[in-house]
């Protein structure tokens, strides 16, 4: 009860506070003072917090003295409001000193809630201003107390200045918070705190009545702190409002000068002919500092009649003015650029801006790019296309002067095989080699290019036979120096061919036509030589040409045919399997010989498509047999070292279904040498198939012996020029007893191929040799011709069976 009675009378002291004790027209002008005090306090405390760092005491400073002499002005004419008069105008020691504490407690909450962490900064240092409001009344009390007319309740003294501490501390806390509400509701709880305080701490202390002359003075007192106080907030508010601006003039610049220098291109911004600013860009291409650009007319840069030109380009497009011209560099030399001239706005006026892209990386790449155009990359010699025109410009000039015109075509010699032997790698460093050797030799008259792969020519004007021999006897001496100083390449050799104009040609086309025929004939004498064109060999090379031609078109149109030749058990007799020979029925040269048509189709690289079509024939015909007989099929050097020839030969097999094992590979020695590492992987994969491997024409070949121990071979077939005569060839005998032993000691079945005598069938029968085959056990013909012998499982020969009981003597004795 006692505690709701003194509340009781708590809130009607404080009505009469209010009601009867306040000039209502003072207490306006001191609300109105306390809510610019408080917006100059949230401004200014903002303003401060986004200042650097040399300029934030300035304006913590002065938002001291703005908001703290504010709040002090708006507590005092408040105070001044209180209908007694007192003598607050007859002592403003304590006034004073209460002004300079809260400007003071001000400055030091404002500092406290900038520079300590905002968790905790803003709540203490709206706690001191809150905390300054009631200092100020306390000092400002000893005006009264001096004249002994004031009456204190300590209780309430204490609890204004409790809420005016509060109160400033969330209002603080609220206004340095992002967002624009927050920082309203900061503002009007600290301007809420000032009453508050005010009336709380007016209900706690009374002070004697004054008179009438003491009311008018202190009425006259509130309108000048009134009026200084509005002054200096006006003044603060204006600085601010002039900082900001220029403080976002400064920013809008410096973004704008940062956007400007993360350009590529140059960019300088004129007024008129001045030059207002430019980019670090446009400073590093002119070499020049951005200060000594600054203010320089633009025409000592850029002629005038290029700017000219930009403006009338502006002008006619309606939009950009876009203008190549020359800059000077900062060595003197003109830098060439492209400008772009565009009107801007600039400070709140039209400025030119001149984008300047410098060209120099784009003349170059384009120089590249014409320069590839017509040389070629690897060996930097014209190509095909800067050949073929000056071909044509010689021939022209040879026409009308009559002077004679050579031209000779180089092709290394065995170039595929140090690719594939030794590398691109390799292969590369011989080209350009022969590319820096060789043009040494040339003066500017002549000219040598690369026409593609391993491919050179030389354009000789003027020059007869003497002069083409010597030049193509000094090329060929040195490819040889050469190949003496190169080490770690291989050997290089090139052939020449030579061909004149107008004595073989007067055409570009037949010109080159006829130098490459005599390059083809020099590689057939020997390789490592030179060769002049004349009419008998080009109609030996255009008939070549023609048979490649062919020979592309042969599977396609249905020319070729496989013939079965069968391969018999000497003890037995016993047809034991076919092997597949490859012919060639041309349409107008009609049966072309294998081996007349297989070494063009491998230096062409058309038994890649011939040998699939072999296998895949033989497979499918073989597939269907009414005995599972072995199938023998030739595979070329250039089939065993392609990269997919294991996997397509097992698609092979999966498409036609015939078992791995009854297919046996035959591979000569030759295919082994070219490349042993790959073609042993090769031969692996073919083993993990099933496939049977045989080594073909054996002892024709190289290093017989360690390929026999390094592959994985399952049988021997000798060459039919060791079995021919063997019966009565004692050389030959010997030869092949020993071949037939080594097939013993390795545990490999030995066929012999090219039998066609009884005899050497009996011989072999004698010395045990498993298998044979030849035109005595049957002549290649189409696999209808054996569908009796596939039937009985026996070559039906008549020849064999006369000669079956001297085979079986011949053993026995051999035996015996």
């Amino acid at each position: 009860m006692a505690l709701r009675h003194a509340g009781r009378r708590a809130m009607g002291d404080l009505f009469q506070v209010v009601a009867e004790r306040h000039d209502l027209r003072l207490l306006g002008l001191s609300l109105l003072l306390g809510v610019l005090a408080s917006l100059t306090a949230v401004d200014l405390a903002h303003h401060a917090r986004a200042a650097a760092e040399r300029t934030r005491g300035i304006w913590l400073a002065l938002a001291a003295v703005a908001s703290g002499f504010g709040l002090w002005a708006s507590h005092v004419v408040a105070v001044l409001a209180s209908r007694p008069g007192g003598p607050l105008a007859e002592h403003a020691g304590p006034t004073i000193l209460s002004a300079v504490a809260m400007i003071m407690l001000t400055g030091a909450g404002l500092r406290t809630s900038v520079s300590v962490g905002r968790t905790w900064g803003p709540s203490l240092g709206g706690a001191l201003i809150g905390g300054g409001l009631a200092v100020a009344h306390a000092i400002g009390l000893g005006s009264y107390a001096a004249a002994g007319a004031v009456t204190v309740d300590p209780l309430r003294l204490i609890a204004a200045a409790l809420i005016a501490a509060l109160l400033g501390a969330l209002a603080l806390s609220q206004v340095l918070r992002d967002g624009p509400a927050h920082q309203k509701t900061g503002c009007f709880i600290l301007t809420l705190a000032l009453p508050v305080h005010h009336f709380l701490a007016a209900s706690g202390v009374r002070v004697g009545a004054g008179s009438a002359e003491a009311r008018i003075a202190d009425h006259g007192l509130a309108s000048q702190i009134g009026f200084a106080s509005l002054t200096l907030l006006v003044l603060a508010f204006t600085s601010v409002m002039l900082d900001s601006r220029a403080r976002r003039r400064r920013e809008q610049q410096e973004l704008m000068e940062s956007l400007a220098n993360a350009a590529v291109e140059g960019i300088a911004v004129c007024d008129g002919d001045r030059i207002v600013t430019a980019n670090t860009s446009l400073v590093r291409l002119l070499g020049r500092s951005a200060e000594s650009l600054a203010g320089r007319s633009l025409s000592e840069i850029v002629p005038a009649d290029v700017m000219e030109r930009g403006r009338v380009a502006a002008g006619a497009a309606g939009s950009d003015g876009i203008v190549e011209a020359d800059l000077p560099g900062p060595d003197g030399r003109p830098i060439p650029v492209e400008m772009i001239l565009r009107t801007i706005a600039f400070a709140g006026r039209p400025h030119l801006a001149i984008a300047v892209r410098d060209l120099r990386a784009r003349q170059q790449a384009e120089q590249h790019i014409q320069f590839l155009a017509r040389h070629d990359a690897l060996t930097r010699l014209p190509n095909r296309t800067s050949f073929n025109e000056r071909v044509e410009q010689e021939i022209e000039l040879a026409k009308a002067s009559g002077r004679p015109l050579a031209v000779l075509c180089l092709d290394l010699d065995r170039f595929k095989d140090v690719n594939d032997l030794f590398g691109h790698a390799a292969g590369d460093a011989m080209l350009q080699a022969v590319a820096s050797c060789i043009p040494a030799l040339l003066d500017e008259r002549q000219m040598m290019a690369r026409l593609g792969g391993d491919e050179f020519a030389i354009l000789a004007p003027g020059f007869g036979e003497a002069e083409a021999v010597h030049l193509a006897e000094r090329i060929l001496e040195a490819i040889r120096a050469e190949n003496q100083r190169a080490s770690g390449l291989p050997p290089i050799s090139t052939s020449i061919g030579i061909a004149f104009s107008p004595r073989d040609a007067d055409e570009r086309e037949a010109l080159m036509s006829h130098a490459d025929a005599a390059l083809y004939h020099a590689k057939a004498e020997g390789r490592g030589n030179y060769q002049f064109y004349d009419a008998v060999l080009g109609t030996q090379i255009r008939d070549r040409r023609s048979l490649e031609h062919d020979l592309r078109l042969a599977v396609s149109r249905g020319e070729f045919t496989v013939l079965y030749q069968p391969q018999m058990d000497v003890m037995s007799g016993e047809l034991v399997g076919f092997e597949a020979l490859l012919r060639w029925n041309h349409p107008e040269r009609g049966s072309v010989p294998p081996d007349h048509f297989i070494p063009v189709a491998e230096e062409t690289g058309a038994i890649l498509a011939i040998g699939d079509w072999v296998l895949r024939e033989t497979c499918r015909e073989a597939a269907g047999w009414e005995r599972p007989l072995r199938v023998a099929v030739n595979v070329s050097a250039v089939q065993l070292h392609g990269p997919d020839f294991a996997q397509t030969l097992h698609e092979i097999l999966l498409q036609t279904g015939l078992r791995p094992g009854r297919l046996e590979l035959e591979i000569t020695e030759t295919a082994l040498v070219r490349d042993p590492a790959r073609a042993l992987a090769t031969l692996r994969r073919l083993k993990a198939l099933g496939v049977r491997v045989a080594m073909d024409d054996f002892g024709t070949g190289y290093s017989s012996l360690s390929n026999l121990r390094a592959f994985p071979f399952d049988k021997i077939k000798i060459d039919r020029s060791f079995i021919r005569a063997v019966d009565v060839n004692t050389e030959t005998a010997a030869i092949l007893r020993a071949v037939l032993g080594l097939g013993r000691g390795l545990g490999l079945p030995v066929l012999a191929e090219g039998v066609e005598t009884p005899a050497e069938l009996s011989f072999l029968g004698a010395e045990a040799c498993q298998e044979a085959q030849g035109y005595l056990l049957g002549r290649p013909a189409p696999i209808e011709d054996f569908a009796e012998a596939i039937r009985l499982g026996r070559v039906a020969d008549a020849a064999i069976h006369a000669t079956s009981e001297p085979v079986r003597t011949l053993r026995t004795a051999s035996a015996a």
